[in-house]
This record gives structure tokens, sequence and C-alpha cells, in this order.
């Protein structure tokens, strides 16, 4: 079953990971959705890396299935090989992995957390749910679009309209999934006053031209 409110939780370039993970959520009892995301495109003919695959949940659902991935690393994270690539990062790199968790896989995060102990740079737990809160409120703060891209938004729109309505929209109402399923705007709310402001004179200016144009053929064809 499709579920109109599912988010996007993960992706995968490799079909095989995909469908394990989706294995995974069918046995502990999740809800979820395969996306195949892969459009044919000569250029990238049998090149593996250019193919996605997306899996949605609910967003009630993400924080149940974050747990469940890092319980599952914690069961593999002692039969790692010593040859596995994170034992050749330095302190300040591993480091990194922990305070940006979103960036790495579960199982990464966990081991990053085991090589700093083992290094004496273990990282209080208590400081580590700080640190992933703290990021948590980075990322859900709203980014700042390119003054630039606004200023061509509106050249657009007076222009022809089709382009401003589309970069117009994006701005007003592009958002983001949070790693706990909350959706937030991805630009402030001034910016997206803006996309809106460059909605409204895209969808104007596209009206005009449009009865412009059929005002045109009905007096060309009257005259004929």
């Amino acid at each position: 079953m499709i579920w109109r409110n599912f988010l996007t939780f993960k992706k995968f370039n490799d079909p095989v990971l995909a469908e394990d993970f989706g294995k995974l959520l069918k046995q502990n009892g999740f809800d979820f959705e395969i996306k195949d995301d892969n459009n044919f495109d000569p250029s990238f003919a049998n090149n593996f890396s250019s193919k996605q695959y997306t899996i949605k949940l609910k967003p009630s659902d993400f924080e149940a299935v974050n747990e469940l991935l890092l319980v599952s690393a914690k069961e593999e994270i002692n039969l790692v090989d010593k040859d596995y690539y994170l034992y050749e990062f330095t302190d300040k790199e591993l480091i990194e992995i922990v305070t940006k968790p979103e960036e790495w896989n579960e199982f990464d995060y966990l081991l990053a957390q085991k090589l700093l102990k083992e290094r004496g740079k273990e990282i209080n737990p208590e400081v580590v749910e700080v640190l992933k809160k703290q990021r948590q409120e980075d990322l859900a703060k709203p980014e700042t679009a390119h003054k630039d891209w606004i200023v061509f938004g509106y050249i657009a729109a007076f222009s022809g309209g089709l382009i401003g309505i589309f970069i117009g929209w994006t701005i007003a109402n592009g958002n983001k999934t949070l790693s706990d399923g909350t959706r937030v705007y991805t630009y402030a709310a001034n910016e997206r006053k803006h996309g809106r402001i460059i909605v409204i004179i895209g969808s104007i200016v596209f009206s005009i031209s449009v009865l412009l144009r059929i005002l045109y053929y009905l007096i060309r064809n009257i005259n004929k």
C-alpha cells in the first residue's frame, strides 16, 4: 500500500541494499515504500552509481527506525575487520562523524565512537545526545536563498512567467525532512514571501501573454 504521507528516509544507489533494508523494515512491522527513481539515460547506461532507490516511511516511524538501525549496527560493530576504512581516520575526522550523524550510516556513526574510546578520546554519551540535538536544531534552521536567485526569479517572472513561477514556487514552498521525520521550510519567511510574490507576478504575466496570443490569433483570422 502506498501512503500519501510517506516521506523520504534513506536513498541507496545499490538495489540490493535497498531491498535488504526493505526486508529489515518488513520483519519489524514497519510500513514503507521503495521508489525506483531511475530514469533511462543513454549517457549513464550500465552505470549503477547513477541509479537511485528511495525508501519512504511514515514520519511517525522515523525515530523508531533510526533506533532499529542503531541496534542492528551495534550487533555488527564488533565483527568489523581492522582494515575497515574508518580505522585510517584521524581523531578529528572521527569526531566530525559523531557531530554530523545524518551524513553517515549508523554503523560508521557507532564505530567512530568506539574507535575514539579505544584511542582515549571517548565522547560521553550525554554529550553525544547534546550534539545530536544541536545538529538537529542547526539543520532545522532555514537556509539563505542566494540574492541573485531571487533577482533572477523576478526577472524571469516579468519576462515570460513560467520559469519565474517555478523559481518562486521553489523558494516559497521548498522543504526538507529532518531525521526525526519533521518537515521544515528550506528558506526563511522573508525569502518565502519573495517567492510568493514571484509566483503571483509570473502567473499574471503568463496569463496576459496567453490572452494576447489568443487575441492576436482571433484578430488575424477576422482580417483574413
